[in-house]
């Protein structure tokens, strides 16, 4: 991700100069006092335009004007925002997207943005999603391309405007905020859209290992004898079959007694063939993107210890290359998960709740208030919610409310499926405690009830991930690719977060 400076300062657009400058504009409304000044200087061509229907600002388009000197901003970009009933954060979020991707294909460095007169609410809160929203847009994954210089094209600075002193130390904290987690998002990204010859589970390891040099942050990583002598048989039966062996990583943000602890478990299957129940070769190489529940985890803990949030939170990474080979685990084998319950593998492409239940497990050792997993588990998902909404699944009520709630200020939604418990006899086994899989129907929720059975009474919550961690084409602040979903999701959430009620 190349390094945009965000600036914030006093001003007013019409007063500042610089290469472009963003005049926001609504639909069938009227001009707001910046735009009517800058109207009166440009000989009425911003009213002219619109009056003509040259220019309709509807969300996220676009109109490029330049103003040969007749106001200190050498361009302007007219950009929609919709209908002003209808903005939103998020809304505010893909428009300054789309100004920040167009600033920079025009090969220009500096971009100007008004903070008024868009203030949704919080000062601060426009301030985060306008910054969320440029950084966000801008993400780009090169690292093993050699582009033309035309297309190194970089935009080096973003200036937030604010109209008076007031403001100004409430609109730097919103641009902090939002610049970490526009950072950690892309840096989830960047893990997902690496290739699995890459992102191995020793080097997610090592990358969780890194992250731990930041203040606040511990990790301890179990790999070889000691995560057989730990009692991971979930995690080694699905990673027995690769050459890259397969690990636990525990990062621990403060300390017990420092608010409430939180556990999150993230799946961190660095490639997916299906193991003997290979996968067909349509899309395999997708398949990379399986470990993107442990990114997610990974870059929000990031994001939590620079915001030293007073938590207590653990973050688990159970990794693991699912292949097939002549050590893999095979269909009718029955495995013994930490704790001791045994597990019938019907398919070895139900692999990822194998992981995350043996994480699950694990996490309750430490006493949690809440435990949260995120895992692209089900093709089951996609099918149900596409790729607009989390699936969530879970044993408690209020944490699942408060997730909602966290889902739509974040715009990273969710949606509930049911957990009753009609759905276990699809997992029942004759010869073992339960079988990996079902037959063949409702498998998101077939997913969670394997899961459920790991977090015994903890509060829990599910997050299917699978049709939102990958984006099959390029959308408002997201390319194709790794999305990084889930990273603002937790953020908003935990930085939140009040006292839980615990158990019920």
């Amino acid at each position: 991700m190349a390094k945009t400076k965000v600036k914030v300062k006093t001003g007013t657009l019409y007063k500042e100069p610089c290469e472009i400058g963003v005049l926001y504009l609504f639909e069938q409304s009227p001009l707001s006092p910046v735009a009517k000044v800058m109207d009166k200087a440009l000989g009425r061509a911003i009213s002219n335009l619109l009056k003509k229907g040259e220019f309709k600002p509807g969300l996220n388009k676009s109109y490029l004007l330049h103003t040969y000197g007749k106001v200190p901003a050498k361009r302007l970009l007219l950009l929609g925002l919709g209908k002003k009933k209808d903005l939103s954060f998020d809304k505010l979020r893909q428009a300054t997207a789309t100004a920040a991707r167009e600033t920079r294909d025009l090969g220009l460095k500096g971009l100007t943005l008004p903070l008024y007169p868009i203030v949704l609410n919080y000062v601060s809160k426009t301030s985060q999603s306008i910054v969320e929203g440029a950084l966000l847009g801008l993400y780009r994954f090169e690292r093993f391309k050699h582009p033309e210089p035309e297309e190194k094209r970089e935009l080096e600075t973003v200036t937030l405007l604010v109209e008076g002193a007031r403001q100004l130390g409430e609109a730097k904290r919103g641009v902090r905020r939002g610049e970490t987690i526009a950072e950690a998002a892309c840096f989830t990204r960047d893990l997902v859209n690496l290739p699995p010859n890459e992102a191995t589970p020793d080097m997610l390891a090592r990358t969780a290992r890194d992250a731990a040099r930041r203040p606040g942050l511990k990790v301890k990583v179990w790999k070889g004898d000691a995560l057989k002598k730990l009692g991971m048989g979930g995690i080694i039966a699905v990673g027995k079959g690769s050459s890259n062996p397969p690990q636990l990583v525990a990062l621990e943000y403060g300390t017990r007694g420092r608010g409430d602890t939180v556990a999150l478990v993230g799946k961190g299957i660095t490639f997916d063939s299906g193991g003997i129940s290979i996968k067909p070769s349509r899309d395999m190489d997708k398949m990379k993107g399986d470990m993107a529940g442990a990114a997610t985890v990974l870059g929000a803990i990031r994001a939590l210890a620079r915001l030293k949030l007073p938590l207590h939170i653990i973050g688990l990474l159970p990794l693991a290359e699912n292949m097939p080979s002549g050590t893999a685990s095979r269909p009718g084998d029955i495995v013994t998960c930490f704790g001791g319950k045994t597990v019938e593998i019907i398919t070895t492409d139900a692999e990822g709740r194998l992981v995350v239940g043996d994480a699950l497990a694990y996490a309750r050792r430490y006493k949690p208030r809440a435990i949260i997993d995120l895992a692209t588990l089900t093709g089951a998902c996609v099918v149900a919610l596409g790729n607009t909404a989390t699936g969530m699944i879970g044993n408690n009520e209020e944490l699942k409310k408060r997730i909602k709630e966290a889902g739509n200020a974040s715009w990273e939604r969710v949606w509930e499926l049911p957990l009753w418990d009609d759905y276990d006899e699809l997992i029942k086994s004759d010869i073992a405690d339960m079988k990996n899989a079902g037959p063949g129907v409702a498998g998101a929720i077939v997913g969670a009830c394997f899961l459920k059975k790991f977090v015994e009474d903890s509060p829990w919550v599910h997050l299917d991930i699978a049709g939102t961690a990958w984006a099959d084409k390029n959308g408002p602040y997201w390319r194709e690719g790794g999305t990084g979903a889930g990273v603002r999701l937790l953020v908003e959430l935990l930085s939140g977060w009040t006292r839980f009620p615990g158990k019920k």
